[in-house]
């Protein structure tokens, strides 16, 4: 099948609404809007400045940046150079840094906006940076100064579908991550297999998931060059409820534990039994407008979430206020989103859906979920073996347990590599456990271990504002470790109930910078509380110290 390429599509979204609004960046305060002709003029100057460097076509350009105006610029005129982008996690620390520059041999790095620079500073690596306009940035060259400088390039770039767009260095939670490489072509099917996400017409979107993964990238940033999506950035968290209400939003795909804070935040103003006696009775439309209105949604047409497992408990909560969140599933190696319930179909609520066009979706005798199509990566930057095993007669093993149900959707029931063998010689597949607790509106993050242990056991991060130490918490959580357990075969039924004391984040190690459980990493941090101390009913973090 043949497919416009991105740069193409931007180009012709150019000619066709040259001074529509485009981009919008917040800057101390105040929102400056870029049209697609502003974008296209100085996304080709900052490609005039690669070329005077003698950065060469196919060189690889790395960019380090929460997201900007001048990220999605930097990302267009790296295409327009013939050069390939990649893209670095502005939560990345010092040793994945340097072993994405040196590994993809980066000639230059764009800097934007960073958390904190730290990282940054100590890579041992050798390498030009250019610095966006923000006054934090520190840099070798500045952007101001090529966008004052060179004159656009009269000539872009006119890439094969098969040639390299891009280099997407996967989180791991485990190791380096592995460097995907992207063709023109696979972003291309990527982004139009996505068109379900969004209603016909305008829409408009507010980029806060991080431009360096692969979703927010194809459905977002790309996904622009497609359809008519005007962007907006977020300037900080402090400022993300007045940025969202700013943009009306119509599409906003999220990730479980925002879900979950935003079920809190409501919560913490109704409690849920009156609020549901409110939506069965004639209130319910005027309550509903109201809670959408106070979350920024409006004018929000379709929602999503992705990169973890979310409860269905939790998604059947939210549709009853009429927001009605399709969850959808994808890896760097499908270029974004491979499988999606959108348009949303209530009862497939706790699959992920069904498979983006173009794309064949099938299981192994294992239960492991393949899939193939345009969209599809072929290989792994210079590493043939981790190529090698990713692929079985064409099809790419994406590590996921899936089953089809009767309706054809996908459900996702754990990681190939995720199960655990407890004491007594029986495998664990913990997601569907974990999912199974995040249903209860005081859990914000779980994560089911046992390797080892006679029996598996639970450690829970709390929801904001909920104390470990009440005694109507502690009873609602007992309850809920019986109501899990009555679910559970005999060797997965969990023995304790161990809250945490901080949450896991992806500064502390716990969390890849996409979300997702470093389950490793979780356990070593907390082991030492039941090696030697037998953990039964609901405990804490505290208290299991002393007894250690």
């Amino acid at each position: 099948m043949s497919y416009v390429l991105p740069l193409a599509a931007f180009m012709a979204r150019v000619e066709a609404s040259p001074e529509a609004p485009y981009l919008h960046q917040p800057r101390e305060g105040q929102w400056q809007t870029y049209s697609y002709y502003d974008v296209e003029q100085q996304a080709r100057r900052i490609a005039t400045g690669l070329q005077d460097q003698g950065y060469a076509i196919g060189d690889r350009i790395a960019i380090l940046a929460k997201n900007s105006a001048e990220w999605v610029i930097a990302d267009i005129a790296i295409m327009m150079a013939g050069m390939i982008s990649v893209p670095i996690y502005a939560t990345a620390g010092t040793d994945t840094i340097d072993y994405v520059l040196k590994h993809s041999e980066a000639k230059a790095l764009f800097v934007g906006k960073l958390d904190s620079a730290d990282a940054l500073s100590a890579i041992t690596s050798s390498i030009t940076t250019i610095g966006f306009p923000y006054p934090s940035v520190s840099s070798d060259l500045q952007w101001n100064h090529w966008l004052e400088t060179y004159a656009p390039c009269e000539r872009v770039a006119e890439p094969d579908p098969d040639d390299i767009l891009t280099l997407v260095y996967t989180s791991g939670s485990t190791g380096f991550p592995k460097g995907v490489v992207l063709t023109h072509k696979n972003i291309a099917a990527g982004v139009i297999g996505a068109n379900n996400l969004f209603e016909s017409g305008h829409n408009s979107v507010l980029s806060y998931l991080p431009m360096a993964h692969i979703t927010e990238r194809s459905v977002v940033g790309m996904g622009s060059f497609y359809r008519s999506l005007e962007i907006f950035f977020n300037d900080s968290l402090e400022t993300f409820v007045d940025d969202l209400h700013h943009a009306k939003v119509t599409l906003f795909i999220s990730v479980p534990r925002l879900w979950l804070k935003f079920r809190s935040q409501i919560l913490s103003v109704i409690p849920d039994e009156q609020l549901q006696l409110m939506l069965e009775s004639g209130q319910k439309d005027a309550v509903i407008a109201q809670i959408r209105s106070k979350l920024g949604f409006s004018h929000c047409k379709t929602f999503g979430s992705g990169s973890a497992p979310i409860s269905k408990e939790l998604l059947v909560w939210f549709e009853r206020l009429g927001i009605e969140i399709g969850e959808g599933w994808g890896m760097t190696e499908t270029s974004g989103i491979g499988c999606s319930n959108a348009p949303f179909i209530s009862g497939d609520l706790g699959t992920i859906g069904r498979p983006l066009q173009g794309l064949d979706m099938s299981l192994s005798d294992e239960g492991e979920i393949l899939i193939r199509g345009d969209s599809i990566f072929e290989q792994y930057y210079l590493n043939e073996e981790a190529t090698t095993e990713a692929f079985a007669d064409g099809w790419f093993k994406t590590g996921d347990k899936g089953e089809f149900t009767g309706s054809r959707a996908v459900r996702i029931i754990g990681r190939v590599k995720e199960q655990f063998k407890t004491a007594k010689g029986k495998y664990v597949s913990p997601v569907p456990i974990e999912s199974k607790l995040s249903a209860c509106g005081l859990v914000e993050q779980a994560c089911v271990v046992g390797s080892g242990l006679p029996q598996p056991i639970a450690l829970i991060v709390l929801a904001d504002n909920v104390s470990k130490n009440s005694t109507e918490v502690t009873g609602t959580l007992d309850v809920l470790l019986q109501d899990v357990n009555t679910g559970l075969e005999g060797h997965q039924k969990l023995d304790a109930l161990l809250l945490v004391e901080d949450a896991w984040t992806i500064e502390s190690g716990l969390l890849t910078p996409t979300l997702k459980l470093k389950r490793s990493a979780i356990e070593a941090r907390y082991q030492r509380l039941w090696q030697g101390n037998p953990l039964k009913g609901v405990c804490t973090e505290e208290a299991s110290t002393e007894t250690v």
